[in-house]
């Protein structure tokens, strides 16, 4: 009996084996079919080149916004400052200055917006795009006519909106 028990552990221990054994086994590889190279598609060369002035336009736009917040900020203090009580002559022209020269730097932006719309409008590859960068003009536009009503921080604000249509413009646009 007890070398009937021998031999049936023997039995059991060498089947194990066995089966792990032939599970360890490599598998022969089928060759898969190979596949055509994808071929990819180069963009027509007026849409590439939209794509990097709406990148340039998109770079100018947030490098802007970043320059104008503190600049903004201080121009109103300053005005504030100025109606409640006597600056210095110097310190109101100065702030005069930094005004206008906000102002222009918007109507700047302004110029290089509205000709990048203007492509959009004109050009027949670019039309498919322009549902998405419609109406950046206006925006610049009404950010100028915070400036000139003399709220340059509110005057940002459309700007992020012109920075999002440019962004949601250049995502639409192939590469």
């Amino acid at each position: 009996m007890r070398f009937f028990r021998i031999g049936l552990f023997l039995f059991f221990i060498g089947a194990a084996f066995a089966a792990t054994a032939t599970a360890q086994k490599t598998r022969p590889r089928k060759a898969q079919p190979s596949k055509p190279p994808v071929s990819r598609t180069v963009a027509p060369l007026d849409v590439r080149t939209a794509r990097e002035k709406v990148d340039i336009q998109r770079s100018n736009t947030s490098r802007f916004i970043d320059v104008l917040g503190p600049i903004a900020q201080e121009i109103e203090n300053t005005s504030q400052e100025a109606k409640r009580r006597n600056l210095p002559l110097a310190t109101v022209e100065r702030n005069e200055q930094n005004k206008r020269r906000v102002i222009a730097a918007i109507r700047n932006l302004r110029v290089g917006i509205a000709t990048l719309e203007s492509d959009f409008r004109t050009r027949s590859n670019l039309r498919r795009y322009l549902p998405t960068l419609e109406g950046v003009t206006d925006l610049v536009a009404s950010s100028e006519d915070m400036a000139l009503a003399g709220k340059f921080v509110a005057a940002k604000e459309p700007l992020r909106d012109v920075l999002k249509k440019l962004t949601d413009t250049l995502n639409v646009m192939p590469k």
